[in-house]
């Protein structure tokens, strides 16, 4: 994964945040899929810019983390999200 990827999400995708969780439902398949309240905040964060140095930049000045932790974590949740064709990566 190159840190400099920019994430697309696709039109069909629909997110809602309810309490402190993001719901995101993919209109196309009717699958939805929860976040909690870390991956909340990374979603929120590749809407308003969808590039992944400046989640991983934004991440490690709001969180005390490990940058090697942080990107395995940042990996894991790209990687999920496509599986879950909730993004692509452009």
């Amino acid at each position: 994964m190159n840190n400099a990827e920019k994430i697309i999400i696709p039109s069909s995708v629909f997110a809602q945040l309810v309490d402190d969780e993001m719901i995101l439902l993919d209109t196309e398949s009717e699958n939805y899929f929860g976040l909690d309240a870390v991956g909340t905040v990374m979603w929120q964060q590749l809407v308003e810019n969808p590039l992944l140095d400046v989640l991983k930049s934004y991440m490690l000045e709001q969180y005390e983390v490990e940058e090697e932790r942080l990107e395995k974590d940042i990996e894991i949740f790209v990687k999920t999200l496509v599986d879950h064709q909730l993004i692509t990566l452009g």
